[in-house]
């Protein structure tokens, strides 16, 4: 009887025990969190401390050993093979909508909508001015930029031997040093596992499903799949032989979450496979060296992902894809994955000006699955682009006519069915919109006072007190009085228990605990408020725009939060009001202006052409009877909240985006040590986090907050 020995069992097999019993334990426990976490960095950092160099040294010795005729022969045949790939690969990503059920779906809550897109540079991306700083920075495409110059400089030099072997030792060093590491994989990848597990929260794939499984879906096909048959068809290599090769790679790089750590891996098994197939192959050897890392630039493999994103995010948000949105997403979209797919989302979700507020989404996404699933679609390709070009160069292209048959047959079949398939199991789902109870169910995040609330405002004598100051007043009655506004989402509203609840109200809340009174609240209209003011009778009332009629009626805190100008609109028509220009020059668009906004005056002034319609309220504006109104202006905050309460709706912010709207409290003008408190404050609460807390909660929507209450 043959001894049982652990060393015997493939790394790969190790690898996926680990993460499993990883995942199972960081379910169930979170202690020693830290040191866990800790341990899953370390080696992660490991990984990548090699993959740097290990890049650089292969492209510096892979394309300095060719000769000039093979070098133009590789180039040549990588080019065509790279297209070709990327054309099939663009195939199954905009087949994978077929798989988005028909829900009705609206915005994410969030006041991401107005963040500006980075700017995309793909000259600086791409040529280093310092390789230094790209290599400090690990600005990777730089990196290869700059290693292959190296090479291509070595190709000429007749004495370059004793360079290439000095050259070709540092990288050999470099992967011993990874393979060392590759030991202790197990451990590292258990770690990972356990973290994941103890962070993940469920909640956060609300509404993200779709896109999962989708992807889900989509890596397998083409990993399991499309390229092992299509190697098998053209190459003499068996699908057993391509998928045993990169078996290691792949699990490594899914539990990491990075293609970038195993690109030495994927080097040394591929150019074994490819030696072994093709052993009289002059420089068929160092196809890998120079093919793997170069891939990692490239616009292909799991950074085709994002396209799928961006296609997911406009049906969520209700954009109408046409079969020229289609080719715009291509043409646009990958030159932009040249660059990392985070810093390409933000320009990609402009293509159908879906919402920022979704890059939040894609961020949630990446870290939790899809990441990894990129991850892994990298690895296959990366793993078949090598031997498709060392096929091409010992020129050992075969058809299989039997495979060929066949997979031209099981492949559309297998594709088109699981798609349809996925999108029947969403639609069989008894699916439910979300955002309106999402948003009527929140409740204070902090610690709250105790408070009264008055429906309309007692103007008497006996609550007037003009003469004197709002602090002693505060003092004497044991309670601050604040004004608020109806419809003033999401500042001041009722929850479902009809309790009054928001952004401000909570803020007030905070004011009131600090100087250790009671509260009490009163509905006031906006004609209202300065009076009341100035009579004494209210201490402050929630925010208002900084704007010259605001600053001229009140005086002002210092601002303690901003919103940009937004516009909500039908989801049909979010196009015709994604450019400021078109919109003030058109003569046939009335523009809604709700009274709580304050700015119809300037509106009026700029909108010349169309009409601009003063509503009472924002929730008229979403009656039949207001139909003839096209848009409604308002601040990109409010505008989200009432469209999750609307999800038929959406929020455009124009391009070129306006500066942004201060938000402030209005009080008494006459009470200058009040206003010195406030701004102290307001400040103050600025410095300890809590006004970033309470906006993350109530405009961001964050409700993972009110789990960690203080």
């Amino acid at each position: 009887m043959t001894k049982f020995k652990f060393s015997n069992i493939p790394t790969s097999t190790r690898i996926i025990v680990a993460m499993t019993m990883g995942l199972t334990i960081g379910s169930f426990s979170v202690t020693l969190y830290s040191t866990v976490n800790h341990l899953a960095d370390a080696f992660v950092m490991l990984l990548q401390m090699t993959a740097l160099p290990y890049i650089s040294l292969s492209l510096m010795v892979g394309i300095g050993g060719l000769s000039a005729s093979k070098a133009k022969s590789a180039l040549k045949s990588t080019i065509i093979l790279v297209i070709l790939l990327i054309a099939l690969m663009l195939c199954f990503i905009l087949m994978a909508p077929l798989s988005f059920p028909s829900w009705q779906t609206a915005e994410f809550y969030s006041a991401n909508t107005v963040k500006v897109s980075q700017e995309f540079n793909i000259v600086e991306l791409f040529i280093p001015s310092n390789p230094f700083n790209a290599f400090a920075n690990a600005v990777i495409p730089s990196v290869v930029f700059f290693s292959v110059f190296i090479g291509v400089g070595l190709i000429p030099i007749k004495n370059k031997r004793q360079t290439l072997a000095v050259l070709g030792n540092l990288k050999q060093s470099v992967s011993n040093i990874s393979h060392l590491v590759m030991r202790f994989a197990p451990i590292g990848v258990f770690c990972i596992g356990w973290r994941a597990a103890a962070t993940l929260d469920a909640s956060q794939l609300d509404g993200l499903m779709i896109y999962v499984a989708s992807a889900l879906v989509l890596t397998a096909l083409l990993t399991f799949l499309v390229f092992p048959a299509l190697l098998a068809t053209i190459t003499p290599f068996g699908y057993r032989a391509i998928i045993k090769a990169s078996r290691e790679a792949m699990i490594t790089a899914f539990a990491t979450g990075s293609f970038f750590v195993v690109i030495p891996i994927i080097v040394e098994k591929t150019k074994q496979l490819i030696t072994t197939q093709y052993p009289d192959t002059d420089n068929v050897d160092k196809v890998s060296d120079v093919i793997v890392p170069i891939s990692y630039s490239l616009p292909v493999g799991g950074k085709l992902l994002s396209l799928l994103f961006v296609l997911f995010a406009a049906w969520f948000s209700g954009a109408y894809i046409s079969f020229e949105d289609y080719v715009q997403l291509v043409v646009m979209g990958i030159p932009q994955l040249f660059g990392t797919s985070t810093l390409a989302m933000q320009n990609l979700l402009e293509i159908f000006n879906v919402s920022h507020s979704m890059f939040d989404f894609f961020l949630v996404s990446e870290n939790l699955v899809v990441g990894r699933l990129s991850a892994l679609l990298s690895v296959t390709f990366a793993s078949c682009l090598p031997i498709l070009v060392a096929t091409s160069m010992a020129k050992a292209f075969t058809l299989k006519k039997k495979s060929l048959i066949k997979y031209l047959i099981i492949i559309p079949a297998i594709s088109v069915l699981s798609f349809i398939s996925l999108k029947y199991a969403f639609s069989s789902i008894s699916y439910q919109y979300e955002g309106y109870v999402k948003f009527i169910e929140r409740d204070f995040l902090m610690e709250s006072v105790k408070s009264t609330h008055v429906d309309n405002a007692q103007n008497n004598s006996a609550n007037l007190q003009p003469n004197v100051g709002v602090l002693s007043r505060i003092k004497q009655r044991g309670f601050i009085r604040v004004g608020y506004y109806r419809d003033d989402l999401p500042y001041s509203f009722h929850n479902n228990k009809g309790k009054l609840v928001g952004f401000d109200i909570e803020i007030m809340n905070q004011l009131a605990l600090d100087l250790n009174v009671d509260i009490e609240f009163v509905k006031v209209f906006r004609n209202q408020a300065q009076t009341l003011l100035t009579s004494g009778y209210l201490d402050i009332t929630t925010g208002v725009p900084v704007i010259p009629d605001n600053m001229f009626k009140y005086t002002l805190t210092m601002p303690y939060s901003s919103q940009s100008l937004a516009i909500i609109v039908k989801d049909k028509r979010r196009e015709e009001f994604t450019n400021w220009d078109n919109i003030l020059q058109r003569d046939d668009l009335i523009l809604g202006i709700p009274e709580s906004f304050y700015y119809e005056k300037a509106i009026a002034r700029t909108f010349t052409h169309g009409k601009a319609w003063e509503i009472s309220t924002p929730r008229l504006f979403f009656k039949p009877e207001f139909s003839h109104i096209d848009a409604m202006l308002f601040g990109a905050a409010a505008s989200s909240a009432w469209t999750l309460l609307n999800p038929s709706y959406t929020v455009v912010v124009p391009k070129p985006e306006l500066a942004p709207l201060f938000m402030a409290f209005p009080i008494n003008k006459n009470d200058h040590s009040f206003e010195l408190f406030m701004r102290n404050w307001i400040t103050m609460k600025q410095q300890s986090k809590t006004l970033d807390k309470l906006f993350d909660y109530w405009i961001k929507g964050n409700s993972n907050l009110a789990d960690k209450k203080q």
